[in-house]
């Protein structure tokens, strides 16, 4: 993968300055430590940060058409390229490199922007039409790589991450408290908002288009679950009239699917290894990585703590596998040191301090020459890995409002968010509300019906209704917990930081178009979450393993933090700190404090660790030279 930033200009303006682009491309030289490239003409300006991954010596950008109209610059892998180049070539196209991202020129010169529907990767790219004097910015079906943008009246501008849009003189280091919300509310930011209120991020399967008439967002995907069939859209029958046989022809698609994108995602000029977190999923496709590259190198975070610690599983599936196995342990200590770095990439505060362990996790990979790393990602959501999706099947009754006031506010809000007043998804965010106003400062109180992310629906609610439950949480799963946060800034981001290529074989269009028609009775059955992925790993991955209950990564929070570091949290989280900032209520964060001081950690996974959210938004303040509010 690579970083690419740049502008056009709007209004018939004139483009931004060389050393203005330069400072662009400079701040994504960790995307792409190997080349630089640029563009400039007509208003507009394209910069390249190259990591190089296929194609080493030749695939250069930015990339052109036959005749120069056709200008591109793009960030990622297109895993179906060798088929649509010997298409494209068959038609009469000339290619000047191997590099895979080349086949998007030409496919636009036969169908536009339609192209869109052909690509089977993960990608963003900004492609330049010179002759229609337009720009088309665009983000992959799922939203693995990032792709932000923020209009100056004068330029629209973009990159792939942040920090490349900042040197624009017309961006302003303002905080977006709506995406603060979203943080405190959600597992992450939902895009379009970000932490900086100029800024928005491309939503996953979008495409902008920037001309004379201005920028226009469209939807060219959307994770489109069938209706759900008559008589189970409740949930509440769980035990199918599914055959044997029928379930068996599930379980082989599914594992044929997963070697084909598995292989799809070994194609590469460096070396390929893989995370093993010690769970089914990155297990599985270690074990259909291994078998095609036996050697491989494979990662793994271990823990003192054997609560938290998941390293005999992880040597387990490296012994197995015969990989050269590399772990490192993560202490707080390593969580600390590695806590400002991890925020700087990530872009936004965080409820976790996993993220840091994921970025140490990608140094190692890059210390050992390993710039491609294959990841498990995307199989909770996809296939029912959640403990949620359990309670849904079983009924869906969990965190249903009550029949009372609270209940009736719970009800309408959920209405609004969801288009249906029954659907629960994690929390009975009415409630919550009080939680959050409890941490503001009262000058943000003040103006909570403007910060408040439950104001206005987050998704699309035709993708809701009619829709079978657990269908109905992987999707909201999908948007809420997988594109902004587990392959944003617990992934792209963490890994990009260290110039490591992630991919994503459960991700793969194909994997994610079946997955869309398996009936969820299989999903969660008798093996229990993720049923039919259990059954497509029997015989690759040892029992000990694929029987687990679902182990979600956690590490060190907040409390261990204030233990450790006494002087250093009592700074970032003083009250004079907190009041200047005037985002938090200094009184509520010295409460915090010290309740957390003498406190066992925040378990993730059933507690908010809002204190770690202030400690990481103090230390994206400062590092961004944000805007006080108070």
């Amino acid at each position: 993968m690579c970083g690419i930033t740049g502008s056009m200009a709007r209004n018939g303006g004139t483009a931004i300055t060389g050393d203005v682009l330069e400072r662009m491309i400079s701040a994504l030289t960790h995307r792409g430590p190997d080349e630089r490239g640029e563009f400039t003409g007509n208003g507009v300006a394209l910069g390249f940060r190259r990591l190089s991954i296929i194609d080493i010596d030749g695939g250069r950008q930015p990339m052109y058409s036959e005749d120069g109209g056709i200008v591109l610059v793009g960030n990622g892998e297109i895993f179906d390229h060798a088929r649509i180049r010997e298409e494209l070539r068959r038609r009469g196209h000339r290619f000047r490199t191997d590099c895979d991202i080349e086949v998007i020129v030409h496919l636009y010169e036969e169908e536009g922007i339609d192209l869109l529907h052909r690509l089977n990767g993960q990608f963003a790219f900004a492609l330049y039409d010179r002759t229609r004097d337009r720009l088309y910015l665009a983000r992959d079906q799922l939203g693995i790589i990032p792709l932000f943008y923020a209009d100056t009246g004068e330029h629209l501008v973009f990159g792939s991450e942040i920090k490349s849009l900042l040197p624009h003189p017309g961006i302003s280091r303002d905080v977006d408290l709506v995406g603060l919300d979203q943080v405190l509310t959600f597992p992450g930011l939902v895009s379009p908002r970000t932490m900086f209120r100029d800024v928005s991020s491309l939503r996953a399967g979008h495409y902008l288009r920037v001309d004379g008439a201005g920028a226009r967002e469209v939807t060219y995907w959307e994770l489109d679950y069938p209706a759900a069939e008559v008589g189970r859209g409740t949930g509440t029958d769980v035990s199918g009239d599914i055959s044997e046989a029928t379930e068996q022809h599930y379980v082989e698609r599914l594992r044929d699917l997963l070697a084909t994108a598995v292989d799809r995602r070994l194609v590469a000029d460096v070396p390929v290894g893989f995370y093993l977190s010690g769970g089914l999923d990155s297990s599985l496709i270690a074990a259909l990585a291994a078998d095609r590259a036996p050697g491989s190198h494979s990662y793994s975070v271990t823990f003192g703590e054997s609560g938290i610690d998941e390293s005999g599983y992880q040597r387990l599936m490296a012994d197995s596998l015969g990989t050269r196995h590399h772990a490192i342990e993560c202490t707080t200590d390593d969580i600390a040191s590695a806590i400002e770095r991890m925020v700087w990439h990530a872009e936004c505060p965080v409820k976790e301090s996993y993220n840091t362990c994921s970025l140490l996790l990608s140094q190692l990979a890059h210390d050992t020459g390993t710039p491609v790393i294959l990841t498990g990602e995307g199989a909770d959501e996809l296939f029912g890995g959640y403990v949620g999706y359990r309670f849904d099947q079983l009924g869906g009754h969990r965190g249903s409002a009550a029949n009372d006031l609270a209940g009736a506010l719970e009800r309408d809000l959920r209405a609004r968010l969801w288009g249906e007043p029954d659907l629960f998804y994690e929390r009975d965010y009415d409630a919550w509300r009080d939680t959050k106003l409890d941490l503001y400062a009262p000058g943000v109180r003040e103006r909570f019906a403007d910060v408040d992310c439950l104001r206005e629906p987050i998704v699309e609610h035709a993708m809701l209704r009619g829709r079978d439950r657990l269908n109905q949480r992987s999707y909201l799963d999908t948007k809420l917990r997988l594109s902004d946060h587990l392959l944003a800034d617990h992934g792209d981001r963490m890994t990009m930081a260290n110039s490591i290529e992630a991919r994503y074989p459960f991700l793969d269009r194909d994997v994610v178009e079946f997955a869309r028609t398996i009936p969820p009775r299989l999903k969660v059955g008798r093996l229990g979450e993720k049923h039919l992925l259990k059954r497509a790993a029997a015989g690759l991955v040892p029992p000990e393993i694929s029987s687990r209950e679902k182990f979600g990564f956690r590490a060190p929070g907040s409390p261990s933090l204030l233990r450790r570091y006494p002087e250093w949290t009592a700074d970032l989280l003083s009250p004079a700190r907190i009041k200047r900032q005037g985002v938090f209520d200094a009184g509520v964060v010295e409460h915090l404090t010290t309740r957390h001081r003498g406190a066992d950690d925040v378990h993730p996974h059933f507690d908010d660790d809002l204190l770690l959210v202030v400690l990481t938004f103090s230390l994206l303040h400062d590092a961004f030279g944000m805007t006080d509010i108070g």
